[in-house]
């Protein structure tokens, strides 16, 4: 689903949103560049290009780094683990599940969506 050079964008933050709480992480590729982004945007970070299309990412990634939230936003109970996870051709934040803490290295999995006033975002736990 390209944007085709309009003001289009090839994927909405609703069409994002309702991917992830499918089950399914995507971003976008960027047609000229080949950039890969984790979530929506309206244009290439790399090189401004608005001919984006819809790219499926993997499940799984390796913990890029990590941090503990002990003081967290209203709505959370705390404390808990996030990471921005390494997928490859790009890389996103995710809240780690699970009772197991995870290390920059730690193979992880997509396994759910943790959501906050209709916000969700991604649910990481290690692979075993």
């Amino acid at each position: 689903m390209s944007s085709e050079g309009d003001d289009v964008p090839a994927l909405t933050y609703a069409d994002w949103r309702a991917y992830l709480k499918a089950g399914d992480l995507v971003g976008l590729e960027c047609e000229s560049c080949g950039n890969v982004t984790a979530t929506p945007k309206r244009a290439c970070v790399e090189c401004g290009d608005r001919n984006l299309d819809t790219h499926t990412l993997p499940n799984v990634g390796v913990v890029h780094s990590e941090t503990t939230i002990t003081v967290p936003p209203v709505g959370f109970e705390g404390p808990y683990q996030v990471a921005v996870v390494d997928l490859g051709d790009t890389k996103i934040l995710g809240r780690i599940g699970g009772d197991e803490e995870v290390n920059i290295g730690t193979t992880v999995e997509c396994t759910d969506a943790v959501e906050l006033d209709g916000m969700p975002a991604p649910m990481f736990e290690p692979v075993e």
